[in-house]
């Protein structure tokens, strides 16, 4: 019997955690004071933020790949009642209600069916909400809340057509394993409208750059939603649950909710009195080489690296600044691995004298959507979009 047993689940390396703030300055991510720690299938020096529920950020280091290394990706959980141990023979994903033949499916069913694979970031809402003014509440991430991986499954469509979804069909709910240690909180169950479900992109994954999913990111199976933050990306799943009315719960009606204004941009003084369900990843680079503070040599030329993403439409520009936005100039462009994967950029600058020097980068993506020059703020610390920026020291 084939069993995937993480006894050591919790098991740390280093000083226990709890979810902290540290201050900024320039910007630069606040984690160098963050102890490493060490889960099961997960690299040593990922950044801890909190152990119970785990979650644990991606060093900007694991960025200059176009692939996550499946024990680098980032981890997000919300409820600590995860399940330690998963017996990959027992596990059943069930498929119910608004239906004329519900389902009960293992793996090796999921995994006889038609499969497909994508190329997809998986990032958090909350990506970059330490780097908000003013603070907001909740895990503070720096940038490392991401990552960029080839996905294996089978058709969310295919798995309803098999079902036979009855007319009138609504909304489609997805629950995973994992259980919140009081009543009182409430279930972690996400939900589709019926056409999004239906989308011949978002799938079963059960791989994950052709390995089977780490226990952390969602074994034996997960939802992939390609283009949007990964609050809908439920982890072990096991219930899919289609509706003939709206669904209402807590984590659609209330969490993951941001200002319906253009860039979910809001004010402290003046909150926003209309908000709806995040759903699409906003234009967005990252610069993953030089690091932020890092040293680099005057007069020798050097290849500033980072990425760019969106919600689908692909990558058309990213440029770069490397006099704190007085010029710009087009970067190269890498290898597309699809629409909803990131897309690499390098450009060529040789620094000159001894000095802090900003470099900051912008994307553009095929839609014509650009990042913002100035950073939006919202309540929850959503979608940050603002020029990246990594102030270099030459000397």
């Amino acid at each position: 019997m084939f069993r995937l047993d993480r006894r050591a689940f919790f098991a740390l390396a280093g000083a226990g955690a709890s979810s902290l703030a540290f201050g900024c300055k320039n910007d630069a991510p606040p984690y160098i004071d963050k102890p490493p720690t060490r889960f099961t299938e997960k690299a040593l020096d990922l950044i801890l933020h909190t152990d119970r529920p785990p979650n644990l950020e991606t060093p900007l280091r694991y960025f200059r790949t176009d692939i996550t290394p499946n024990d680098a990706m980032f981890v997000r959980w919300h409820l600590s009642g995860l399940p330690l141990s998963i017996d990959a023979r027992a596990w059943r994903l069930r498929i119910e209600g608004h239906l004329d033949t519900p389902l009960s499916l293992s793996l090796d069913d999921l995994r006889a069916m038609e499969s497909v694979s994508i190329v997809a970031v998986n990032q958090c809402s909350g990506n970059s909400r330490s780097l908000f003014a003013p603070r907001v509440p909740g895990v503070q991430w720096t940038r490392g809340a991401i990552g960029n991986a080839k996905f294996t499954g089978v058709r969310l469509k295919d798995l309803l057509v098999k079902a036979g979804v009855r007319t009138g069909a609504r909304d489609v709910t997805f629950r995973g394993l994992d259980r919140a240690p009081l009543e009182s909180v409430p279930a972690y169950v996400k939900s589709l409208a019926i056409d999004r479900a239906n989308d011949a992109d978002v799938i079963v994954a059960y791989a994950m750059n052709d390995a089977p999913l780490p226990l952390l990111n969602g074994f034996p199976a997960r939802l992939v939603v390609p283009g949007w933050f990964s609050t809908y990306w439920v982890k072990a799943l096991t219930e899919i649950r289609v509706l003939d009315a709206a669904f209402d719960g807590f984590w659609m009606a209330k969490a993951y909710r941001i200002p319906k204004t253009p860039d979910a941009d809001e004010s402290p003084a003046e909150l926003a009195k209309e908000t709806t369900p995040i759903t699409k990843i906003n234009v967005r680079s990252l610069i993953v080489r030089p690091e932020p503070d890092e040293t680099v040599s005057p007069g020798r030329a050097y290849e500033l690296e980072g990425i760019a993403f969106d919600g689908g439409a692909g990558i058309k520009r990213v440029e770069v600044s490397t006099d704190g936005g007085a010029t710009w100039s087009d970067a190269r462009l890498g290898a597309d691995l699809g629409r909803y994967s990131w897309r690499r950029w390098r450009a060529t600058w040789t620094p000159p004298g001894p000095g802090t020097h900003a470099i900051l980068a912008r994307a553009t993506s095929t839609a014509g959507e650009e990042q913002r020059a100035t950073p939006q703020w919202n309540r929850a610390g959503y979608m940050r979009n603002v020029f990246e920026r990594v102030d270099v020291r030459v000397g």
